[in-house]
């Protein structure tokens, strides 16, 4: 999945350990130990891989990291660990301080949303920027089939148990009118061992009241006012479209992009379209005074 730019900085990989979980972490630019970094957090299925083409488009602009959130891709998944949006702020808060990370873009999607506004909310001296994909704050949300099946005892880890790698595909294919990468799915689908799956089940069943929970996280939000990009495939069918002109409630100077034909997870189906957006939006944050790059 090429995305055509400037030429980017390879990506390291190494590890850390944040709140009692390894986790694996990616990073690239010019200066890995600048305080300025663009912070990718993924969502459900996912982990700090599925930003590797965006991560690259955007390494030349600075410093830019993603790691695997507790309980997915390779990062430990402890029966025991608070799988939670208050437990993935929190190790995004801990993985942060490690990398000596002072100054955020955030890129979120998915759960990622939860998680790294949730540690905005909590950090807002921190927060440079925010770009939200098929994500955000989820007020007058109601929880899809899949969600509602996780949080619903028994039915949920049977749901997992049942889960086969033809499943998945079909599934990931709902709502991708471009289809998605063969490889993109599969190492999803590789990296749902029991660990993940009972991870998915704990976060879903912790997170309860969405409509409190969004009134209460769009209010400690409002007063941050950061630059804000909100990127949304129309086709979602978790997510619906409506949602992302919504993120301009919290987020009042929010630039929208639809993507009309991309699903859940455009920056697979249509890597292009999402770097053309992203790069430059990036890219004018760090230009900004206290950014990395020079005007």
């Amino acid at each position: 999945m090429p995305i055509p730019t400037q030429p980017g900085w390879p990506l390291q990989r190494s590890e850390l350990t944040a709140c009692g979980i390894r986790s694996r972490v990616l990073q690239g630019g010019a200066d890995l130990r600048a305080t300025e970094a663009v912070v990718f957090v993924h969502g459900n299925p996912g982990c700090c891989e599925d930003w590797r083409d965006l991560m690259q488009a955007a390494s030349p602009m600075g410093r830019v990291i993603a790691f695997d959130m507790p309980g997915f891709g390779q990062a430990d998944k402890p029966a025991d660990y608070p799988y939670s949006v208050e437990g993935g702020a929190a190790f995004i808060g801990e993985a942060l301080r490690q990398l000596g990370v002072l100054r955020v873009h955030l890129v979120l999607h998915d759960f990622g949303g939860p998680w790294g506004l949730m540690w905005a909310a909590l950090n807002p001296m921190a927060v440079a920027s925010i770009t939200l994909i098929n994500t955000g704050v989820m007020r007058g949300y109601r929880w899809h089939l899949m969600a509602r099946i996780w949080r619903t005892p028994l039915l949920g880890e049977l749901a997992q148990l049942s889960t086969t790698r033809r499943g998945f595909h079909w599934v990931m294919s709902l709502g991708a009118p471009r289809g998605l990468p063969p490889a993109f799915v599969n190492r999803m689908y590789d990296d749902m061992d029991w660990g993940t799956k009972r991870a998915i089940l704990k976060l879903y069943r912790a997170t309860g009241d969405l409509e409190q929970r969004s009134q209460t996280l769009s209010a400690m939000l409002a007063p941050i006012k950061p630059p804000t990009l909100v990127v949304w495939g129309a086709a979602d069918p978790y997510l619906p479209a409506r949602l992302a002109e919504q993120q301009k409630e919290t987020f009042p100077g929010a630039q929208v992009v639809m993507l009309a034909d991309s699903g859940h997870f455009p920056f697979a189906d249509n890597p292009q379209a999402v770097a053309q957006a992203v790069v430059p939006f990036l890219q004018a944050q760090l230009k900004q005074p206290g950014g990395s790059c020079a005007a």
